[in-house]
């Protein structure tokens, strides 16, 4: 295990549509870390780069670990920090509960807005491929979209995936309610994870029924720019104009 002297480096994409982190995942561990307190440099990085094909992924001293749930579990771990703090039993079940539903159907609800729409695509994710040739863009495009068929979602068509997403975005805005976070006037692990997909999926860079019904939720927009103005200063001005 780390000493907790290590300086943790964060493999990511970087800036890109708006928003602090094109993935947001990513966003997720970033916010992890700033919540933890903890110093860290951030380093841009392909998902050829990765342990398992896929960001983020971090470097801690000699060990480098990957994906998003198992950087949080070595990071309080290796620093004896509880990032669920002050949290019954309940609410951390009801916070995995979440995490499930955000990033197991409504992440892939929001990768169908970014690469089946092709204004959004040639915008957003084609910038991955620049530089490289067409074959290669409209390949990894192909697969992409394969991968969500495979997921299941995308085998509905594009209104019913919305819909379906904006049902997980009506269950966030109703477990959240009048509070400032979702277990109080604190943030803890899982606003990292929801304000990081609120935000990914509510970005004005992108048009889509998915991003309008986001907006449409009064409160997870205040919650999306009361955790960007806590952690994201420079970006939240473009977010919620």
């Amino acid at each position: 295990m780390s000493d907790g002297r290590d300086m943790i480096t964060l493999y990511g994409f970087g800036p890109k549509f708006a928003l602090p982190e094109a993935s947001p995942f990513v966003m997720k561990t970033e916010l992890q870390l700033k919540l933890a307190g903890l110093p860290y440099r951030l380093e841009r990085a392909s998902p050829r780069d990765a342990p398992k094909g896929k960001l983020p992924f971090i470097r801690d001293g000699a060990r480098v670990i990957a994906d998003s749930t198992f950087i949080r579990r070595h990071i309080e771990s290796s620093r004896q920090i509880d990032l669920e703090a002050g949290l019954g039993a309940a609410e951390r079940a009801t916070g995995w509960a979440i995490e499930r539903m955000l990033e197991d159907q409504l992440y892939w609800a929001m990768l169908h807005l970014r690469w089946a729409d092709d204004a959004n695509f040639a915008k957003g994710p084609s910038q991955f491929f620049a530089g490289l040739p067409d074959e290669v863009r409209d390949t990894r495009r192909a697969q992409l979209l394969a991968n969500i068929g495979a997921h299941g979602l995308g085998r509905h068509n594009a209104a019913e995936i919305a819909a379906l997403g904006d049902r997980s975005l009506a269950a966030l805005s109703a477990l959240l309610g009048e509070r400032r976070y979702l277990f109080g006037d604190a943030p803890s692990a899982v606003d990292a994870t929801a304000a990081a997909m609120v935000v990914s999926v509510a970005t004005p860079f992108f048009d889509g029924a998915l991003t309008r019904a986001a907006r449409s939720y009064a409160n997870l927009m205040a919650y999306g720019e009361r955790m960007m103005t806590r952690y994201y200063p420079d970006f939240a001005a473009g977010l919620f104009p």
